[in-house]
């Protein structure tokens, strides 16, 4: 499987992320620049975490007029599979590929801590590696990590499925108490309309070594590469000079 990991004036997280599925789980990585205007043949992209053109103005909203990201909405409109983390997830709430947007912590202070969350949905490729109820632990690392929507937004994605991962509790309760940030209904993970783009504000790819605390951010990894590898998602094509050109079948599952 192919992975192609975009680089922002900013990214913090771009190298960590690439170093885990390279020596650690022995992907194909392949490093994009924001001036890029074409992506090569990829299986999946990531928007790592950092603070992409320093977070001025908000976070991800200069980002997204960055050349990369008109191949990568056509990478995701031909059913490609896309993951936001962090930094990742605001711009693509700012570019309008996800609902909703990240607005600062309701304590105004930036929060760097491990945190227990409740996987609410397994019938993904990002998270079918896991149990729906299951609590899980990642590390959070954001100033801007509060999710907000208008309530008809967060009615239908409560509705449809599309919240994969909320805040809790070790023992997974839900509630002011396990919010780390504010975010509405507690929600850290939201998946698109199409279920082939999710973005989430904790930090996956620092939890998949036993060594660094945790591994149950492996999982999302290894859901992604076995859903690629069984063809329920499939590829969405190969690069070209306007984005990517999709085979009909691209994104059936």
């Amino acid at each position: 499987m192919k992975w192609g990991i975009v680089t922002f004036p900013g990214s913090n997280d771009d190298r960590a992320t690439a170093r885990v599925l390279s020596r650690v789980l022995g992907q194909e990585t392949c490093m994009l620049w924001h001036k890029d205007y074409r992506l090569p043949e990829l299986d999946c992209i990531i928007l790592p975490g950092g603070f992409s053109y320093g977070d001025y103005l908000r976070c991800g909203s200069m980002a997204r007029f960055s050349p990369i990201m008109g191949p990568v909405r056509e990478f995701c409109e031909a059913g490609g599979l896309v993951l936001g983390i962090c930094n990742g997830f605001q711009i693509l709430c700012e570019a309008g590929i996800l609902p909703g947007a990240l607005i600062r912590n309701r304590s105004l202070l930036f929060v760097c801590q491990r945190v227990h969350l409740k996987v609410e949905n397994t019938d993904t490729p990002f998270t079918h590696r896991y149990r729906a109820g299951e609590v899980i632990r990642l590390p959070i690392k954001h100033g801007e990590g509060a999710y907000v929507a208008s309530e008809e937004v967060l009615e239908a994605l409560e509705r449809e499925g599309r919240i994969l991962l909320r805040y809790a509790d070790a023992d997974g309760q839900v509630g002011p108490h396990s919010n780390p940030n504010g975010s509405m209904r507690s929600i850290a993970a939201v998946l698109n309309e199409r279920g082939n783009v999710l973005g989430l504000m904790p930090h996956p790819e620092y939890a998949v070594e036993t060594l660094t605390g945790s591994e149950d951010g492996r999982r999302l990894f290894l859901s992604i590469i076995e859903a690629h590898a069984s063809g329920a998602w499939r590829r969405a094509g190969r690069g070209s000079q306007n984005g990517v050109q999709a085979p009909p079948e691209a994104g059936n599952r």
